[in-house]
């Protein structure tokens, strides 16, 4: 039995391959119902042999059953022998398929589910002794020990001979077990397999329960999905903590690859936390924890999770008026997202937006066509992040920053084509994926492009409409403040507009609360 680790030279085919095999191996055993577990066993190995799987995939395959379909069986399984609950997901599932070894419980699980041993799933391996093996049959194995080259003071056979023979000896003694005779070579070996074992108990010797990092995936998930719908506050005590329980099991005994999980698990939840942090009006907070989450991607070797955390930096850093801190933040982004995701578009659109916040219309421009550019190259298929398509953030960015640019810039007709076209793509999202603080950012930059155009009516009905949103957090209520402090200046003596201010103000004191009790992190 080749052991899965090792390394796999021959190319791996399709599953259609392996389902082609099944289909053909079912009809000449005359198509049985249910398949017997030996038929199953031979085209397994039979599909290992052609496709080149590893030996869970190719039994998975061999029952017929997709990734999510072997699943739904675990847990059916699970259900119908009165087993321990397990928090087994289709990620998981992958995982293990693709190399990673289960944990002993799960082992279990899936030697149950497939009616066979760890071996023929690949999880350990036999180290039953071959019938034809030289070493167990006491066949000495001289041939492959060096031999005494003659000298050039020609040296007798006879004490050639000898040299030669002192040599295997000394060769015999380093290897220890060359020359032992079989009993000696079994007790030998069985010694060696009891350290093996020992050594994969070390290795996966963890304090998580075997459903922790599922469970987090879940959470991770399902706290980015609250993240636009439910209140900052609430989300972000839930998200601290979780933040704090994954800090925990960090100094608690783990394996390698459970680390660079967990490690990543702290950094997303980091990320969300600088969001939440920022959307509570605490920029501090929101950048610390934006750093923490760049530091443990780092640490985990997760690229994406970097840039992610450097989008969230460089949106803080833009509020807090520090364009130039953006920017840097936006090209470290750059620097760490994958080549032709949508987070590139966002990023150089960051970029953008930072250099018309300082005021360098040039840079604005080089920076949104790069931009651009990037999202003509974007690949059909679009990424998920927690389940969600990710495509839109790039879209958003494409058409709601360079709204905000342009006022900044001073380029009002512009400004109000772009923040049309974004509250337009807004409006349009699926109600499931709608941002009503995006959609209040869009209304603002919209009123502010009419306030500038000489339209303070239609700008005041507009900001009204902006904080008449389900979500106005902190940058809502930042840009509402740009837009009341501009129809002052520009419009002194409306009622409309004190009207719109006195409505901002009040808003701002109702926040105040909240904010008040935002912890940073290490607090």
């Amino acid at each position: 039995m080749r052991a899965e680790t090792a390394e796999r030279s021959q190319p791996v085919h399709d599953v259609s391959c392996g389902r082609a095999l099944r289909e053909r191996a079912l009809g000449r055993a005359g198509s049985p119902n249910p398949v017997p577990p030996g038929l199953v066993a031979a085209i397994a190995a039979e599909i290992e042999a052609h496709c080149g799987h590893r030996l869970l995939k190719c039994r998975r395959l061999a029952m017929g059953w997709t990734v999510i379909q072997a699943v739904a069986a675990a847990h059916r399984l699970v259900e119908a022998e009165n087993l321990a609950k397990v928090g087994l997901s289709e990620r998981s599932w992958k995982d293990w398929e693709a190399g990673v070894l289960p944990s002993p419980d799960y082992q279990d699980l899936l030697c149950r589910l497939f009616a066979t041993n760890p071996v023929l799933l690949g999880f350990a391996r036999d180290y039953s002794p071959p019938p034809a093996d030289p070493l167990w049959s006491g066949t000495t194995v001289n041939a492959t020990l060096p031999t005494e080259p003659a000298s050039a003071g020609g040296t007798s056979p006879v004490n050639g001979a000898e040299v030669a023979e002192t040599k295997r000896r000394d060769a015999v003694k380093l290897a220890g077990l060359a020359f032992a005779a079989p009993a000696a070579a079994a007790q030998i070996l069985e010694q060696a397999a009891a350290e093996a074992m020992e050594f994969t108990r070390q290795a996966e010797a963890t304090s998580l329960g075997s459903g922790t990092l599922d469970h987090l995936d879940l959470a991770v998930t399902e706290f980015n999905h609250a993240y636009s719908l439910r209140p900052p506050k609430l989300v972000f005590d839930a998200v601290m903590d979780y933040r704090r329980k994954v800090d925990g099991l960090l100094k608690a005994k783990r394996t390698h690859r459970q680390e660079r999980e967990l490690l990543a698990f702290a950094g997303w939840l980091s990320e969300l936390l600088a969001w939440l942090a920022h959307d509570l009006g605490d920029a501090r907070t929101g950048l610390a924890f934006a750093t923490d989450a760049f530091v443990h991607g780092q640490q985990a070797g997760h690229g994406q999770l970097c840039a992610w955390a450097m989008d969230a930096a460089a949106s803080i850093n833009l509020y807090e008026q520090r364009p130039g801190r953006a920017r840097d933040a936006a090209l470290k982004g750059l620097a760490e997202a994958p080549a032709g995701h949508p987070l590139t578009v966002r990023l150089h659109a960051q970029a953008a937006r930072a250099a018309a916040a300082d005021g360098d219309a040039e840079g604005f421009a080089a920076a949104f066509h790069a931009a651009e550019d990037a999202h003509r190259l974007l690949p059909p298929r679009s990424p998920r992040r927690f389940g969600m398509d990710v495509l839109p953030l790039a879209d958003y960015a494409l058409t709601s920053y360079p709204a905000t640019s342009c006022i900044w810039l001073g380029q009002a007709d512009q400004a109000r084509q772009h923040a049309e076209r974004a509250l337009a793509t807004y409006e349009a999202a699926p109600e499931a994926s709608r941002s009503p603080s995006r959609e209040a950012i869009a209304r603002i930059d919209l009123a502010l492009a009419h306030a500038q155009l000489g339209d303070p009516d239609d700008a005041v009905a507009l900001g009204h409409q902006a904080l008449d949103s389900a979500r106005v957090v902190d940058s809502v209520r930042h840009r509402a403040g740009d837009l009341t402090t501009f129809l002052t200046r520009r419009y002194p003596r409306q009622a409309a507009v004190e009207g719109l201010r006195e409505r901002l103000a009040a808003v701002d004191a109702a926040a105040r609360p909240a904010l008040a009790s935002v912890p940073s992190p290490g607090k």
